[in-house]
């Protein structure tokens, strides 16, 4: 049987063309849907002819409703090794296989640190004027010898750690499971909760979603932080409580937020934080990069391989 196989979820409309795939021409039949339709109901009909789909990390939700409505639906292959988007538990009740895929670690880091510069030296508003025929908005804030803080030292964190390291800052982090040896032993102080909001002249999100962490850095967290602060957020929108931080910008209580990632995404097209001018806002690039890409591709259509060989190979369920 000729597989019918849909690669979705890809918005630049580049998964064509960053890996090969006629590999796949003895397996199936590749189907490119770019533009397909949200809405739930075109969305059952569109993908109902395929027994395998690849989807982006966490873009479109296969929650147990519309995995149910896809009975011809075999095999998930998702980027990365973790989906929220995807209830695996349904999946595995369903006999649907859900596998995943390695990810280039380093293009959430280099992300946050772009944003964070660009935002210190306030280079968007900078490179904007120059464009319209001006000269020196501005003064630049500076790097060296200020703090940053981490809320959350993981993999991602730890590279955050030490390019602010490099640029001669002081590092200091916070989660509620970070240990003070931790922390030591990747050249960081580990400070309480308020110690780090209060502290930080730069505080920058790595934590994981979960109830634990969703609107963590609310109103309290927001309070905490010096008026000439900056917050930038490149792990998931929900930790941050929107309103209060639209609050804390609209107020002049926080200097600026560097963000790509929000509660809703795509974000509306009149959501406060496509038109706050201390707003620095980029559509969820953190791992929409070339090398990233060919990662998940290259590696989808490994697991789609080992999974026609009877062979599954980097199983979420």
């Amino acid at each position: 049987m000729t597989l019918q196989i849909a690669v979705i979820d890809d918005w630049q409309d580049v998964a064509r063309e960053v890996v090969d795939w006629s590999v796949l021409q003895g397996i199936g039949q590749v189907s490119f849907l770019h533009d397909y339709p949200g809405q739930r109901e075109l969305l059952v009909q569109r993908l109902l002819p395929f027994q395998v789909i690849c989807v982006m990390r966490e873009r479109t939700l296969f929650d147990a409703d519309l995995l149910q409505r896809l009975p011809r639906l075999k095999l998930l292959l998702t980027g990365g090794m973790r989906n929220a988007a995807i209830d695996l538990e349904a999946a595995k009740a369903l006999g649907i296989q859900v596998c995943g895929s390695d990810s280039y670690r380093q293009a959430a880091p280099e992300l946050t640190w772009a944003l964070l510069m660009a935002l210190t030296r306030n280079l968007l508003n900078e490179a904007n004027a120059l464009r319209a025929g001006h000269w020196q908005q501005g003064l630049g804030g500076d790097l060296h010898g200020k703090t940053l803080g981490l809320l959350g030292l993981g993999n991602i964190g730890q590279r955050v750690a030490q390019f602010g390291q490099v640029f001669g800052m002081r590092v200091i982090a916070w989660s509620e499971n970070l240990s003070a040896e931790r922390a030591a032993a990747a050249g960081v102080i580990h400070v309480d909760k308020q110690a780090l909001f209060e502290q930080a002249d730069v505080l920058s999100v790595h934590l994981v979603l979960s109830e634990r962490s969703r609107h963590l850095v609310d109103a309290q967290a927001l309070a905490w932080m010096k008026p000439d602060a900056l917050l930038i957020n490149t792990a998931r929108g929900p930790i941050v409580d929107e309103a209060a931080l639209i609050a804390a910008l609209e107020q002049g209580r926080l200097a600026g937020a560097a963000l790509d990632v929000f509660a809703e995404e795509p974000l509306p097209a009149e959501h406060p934080f496509r038109h706050l001018p201390n707003v620095l806002a980029t559509p969820h690039i953190g791992y929409v990069t070339r090398q990233n890409y060919r990662l998940f591709f290259s590696q989808m259509i490994e697991d789609l391989q080992a999974w026609h060989a009877g062979r599954p190979i980097r199983l979420l369920n």
